[in-house]
């Protein structure tokens, strides 16, 4: 591949959005199959192992449930038990290259656990007022045992299949190295003896060695100072840099310039630091350790499944009873100028892909063509949309876009895919924004900045928000939202 230029370009941000999607998609597939298979195992070797002990139970004098509800009250139990003992011991991470022993060792301690919540369940039935199921030592032993080797089984069958869809390029990264000296060789070089991991490395970052040369089979794409243009030049997925002799200052400038782009970032300490500090917390590439840089909480699937489950909630539960009070503004809309209720504008969100983002319309119908940005007093808006605006309700069919999953209740506001191709020139940091789903309200709203007030601040506060994001934070901010809406503190609304 050609050496990159030092010369500025624009992000290609929303041409890479297509290619991003899929990977995405993929990952949650496979992460679900994973899922599925470890339940199905768990569920077939309880059941299977029940149906060869049965008559033996029964002959025992055991009580045998009378009806089918109280075995399936108990197999729900055990299977939210289950799952979330799994995903409690980091069996649904998707970590390429973790050792098989130690994921081994994860599945018979989360099999081991599963049966003792199972124990506790059954117990605990006759207390709800259902029946609890007869559970004899043979039972436990077999049923534990099949689980083990069922749960095995099918994360050795998962593997394979995955080798051979990374094979062809399905759930493939494309991976640059910053560094070509003797820590990006070995880097290189681990990645290169396992090609199930399914990196695709595009080169080097490096200034020692010229651009444009080629290092063991890889070319040099650029210095570690335009990092962020080969990242959008190779539509890089992830960053390892593998330094060595630099000082800690030297090591943050050069994770900053990537952090503007959505791309994971690892470092890959060199003797020094592997020495020096012992309390890193460190993942893995197969022999190599790697630590990983700002891990953010929504980086987590469980966490994104707890946001995602209280964006369905909220928005559900608002559309249904907001309804005859949506109609009524769609009236009046429609009654005070022609044309349609609502407003679609193309907007930039997670992963910077676009989306058409919908909005009650409170502007006349040619007001993009006398202007782009919203101003105090601003001639194009209309009266009812005057009304909308300061009350923030013309956002409320936004409730649409977080149920189609475009949106989050909570998020950085999305912004149009010009504004963003200049912000991006502009501030600092400012893709980070984009690793997130946009939000219908944001930590900068609720706080004022919004409108014709300061992108550097508002992008301060979305970034805060992105790195200390808990499910009470959102239920702080939606009550927030709430709160001014009530008390008429919408400031910078117009």
């Amino acid at each position: 591949m050609a050496a990159i230029s030092s010369a500025p370009q624009p992000p290609a941000a929303l041409a890479s959005s297509r290619q991003r999607l899929r990977p995405r998609a993929w990952r949650a597939l496979l992460r679900l199959s994973l899922i599925g298979g470890d339940l199905l195992a768990l569920n077939g070797a309880l059941i299977g192992v029940y149906q060869i002990f049965r008559e033996a139970i029964e002959t025992s004098g055991a009580i045998i449930p009378s009806g089918p509800v109280a075995v399936l009250r108990f197999l729900l139990l055990f299977n939210v038990t289950a799952l979330g003992v799994f995903a409690a011991n980091g069996l649904y991470e998707m970590r390429r290259g973790a050792s098989r022993v130690d994921e081994a060792f994860k599945v018979f301690t989360s099999v081991a656990l599963t049966a003792v919540g199972g124990i506790v369940i059954n117990t605990l039935l006759p207390q709800i007022g259902s029946e609890d199921l007869p559970v004899t030592r043979d039972l436990l032993v077999w049923s534990g045992a099949a689980a083990l080797g069922g749960c095995l089984l099918v994360r050795g069958l998962h593997r394979a299949t995955l080798i051979r869809l990374r094979a062809h390029g399905i759930d493939t990264r494309r991976l640059l190295i910053v560094g070509a000296r003797e820590p990006g060789l070995l880097v290189w070089n681990t990645i290169r003896r396992r090609p199930a991991l399914g990196y695709r490395v595009q080169g080097f970052l490096s200034d020692s060695v010229p651009v444009g040369s080629n290092v063991a089979g890889l070319p040099v794409l650029g210095r570690t100072e335009q990092l962020g243009r080969v990242i959008r030049a190779t539509q890089a997925d992830e960053v390892i840099i593998a330094l060595s002799g630099r000082s800690t200052q030297a090591l943050i400038d050069v994770i900053t310039l990537a952090e503007d782009e959505s791309v994971l970032i690892k470092v890959y300490p060199d003797t020094f630091q592997l020495i020096t500090n012992n309390e890193l917390s460190i993942g893995d590439l197969s022999d190599l350790p790697l630590v990983p840089v700002k891990n953010a909480a929504l980086d987590n699937p469980w966490n994104r499944s707890l946001k995602r489950a209280l964006d369905v909630f909220v928005a559900t539960l608002v559309l249904l009873f907001g309804a005859p009070v949506f109609m009524l503004f769609a009236l009046a809309i429609r009654l005070e100028s022609r044309g349609p209720v609502f407003f679609l504008q193309e907007r930039v969100g997670m992963d910077t892909e676009p989306f058409w983002m919908l909005k009650f319309r409170t502007m006349r119908v040619d007001a993009e063509q006398l202007g782009t940005w919203t101003t105090p007093n601003d001639p194009r808006v209309t009266r009812v949309g005057r009304l909308l605006r300061r009350t923030s309700l013309d956002e409320l069919p936004q409730l649409i876009n977080v149920l189609l999953g475009d949106m989050s209740i909570v998020g950085p506001r999305p912004e149009q895919p010009h504004w963003v191709e200049q912000f991006v020139q502009q501030i600092p940091r400012y893709m980070r924004r984009h690793k997130e789903k946009a939000g219908l309200t944001g930590w900068a709203q609720v706080n004022g900045l919004r409108g014709d007030t300061s992108i550097e601040e508002r992008t301060r506060y979305d970034l805060y928000y992105i790195e200390n994001w808990s499910l009470l934070f959102d239920l702080k901010i939606i009550l927030r939202t709430i709160a001014n809406f009530l008390t008429g503190k919408q400031e910078n609304a117009y």
